[in-house]
């Protein structure tokens, strides 16, 4: 696919991220200006590179046709909280609002390799030159422990390129239940 056509597709997708960390970070600045707790603490965006969304269209077997469709994360939204406690709150929040709608709520679960989130699917309108364009997006809603951990099991994953040797693994593992036992201490 030529650059024009992948920056006419991905523009919207940008459009959206930067829209939704200003309402992210909005909500941030709103609660600390009337003087109150904010369930965030911090906010990222990013929208998948190209590489990335071919990479995970063959992985998957998702046909170019099906792009928009099938690959939900081309836009990515990352909130940060301080407590577990939190997670939910955000959720809610993000649930209670009328500019975005929520399709799919996963990975409240810990998963084998210790790896714990909320990630949310949304639909979210943005208006572009040619009329408005219902995106999907994702949002990961972690503690700030969570991010921590997620951030070096990442890079140990590309380091070992997805061939991570068992004691490393294993060590990951118990570092991930180290966290849980933080972030419950810290609630």
């Amino acid at each position: 696919m030529e650059i024009q056509l992948w920056r006419s597709i991905l523009c919207p997708y940008e459009l959206a991220v930067k829209e939704l960390i200003v309402k992210f970070e909005h909500i941030i600045s709103e609660h600390r200006e009337n003087d109150l707790y904010s369930p965030i603490e911090q906010v990222s965006g990013r929208v998948k590179s190209v590489s990335s969304i071919l990479e995970k269209m063959q992985r998957k077997h998702i046909p170019m046709e099906r792009m928009e469709e099938e690959v939900e994360d081309i836009a990515g939204i990352r909130i940060i909280c301080q407590f577990e406690e939190d997670i939910e709150t955000v959720a809610s929040l993000i649930q209670n609002r009328s500019d975005m709608t929520i399709k799919k709520n996963y990975l409240k679960h810990v998963k084998q390799s210790g790896y714990r989130s909320l990630h949310l699917i949304i639909y979210y309108t943005v208006e572009t030159l040619n009329g408005p364009r219902k995106l999907q997006a994702e949002i990961q809603i972690r503690t700030m422990a969570m991010d921590f951990w997620a951030t070096i099991e990442h890079s140990l994953q590309y380091k070992y390129k997805g061939d991570m040797p068992p004691h490393v693994a294993e060590r990951l593992t118990n570092a991930a239940d180290a966290l849980i036992l933080l972030d419950q201490e810290m609630a």
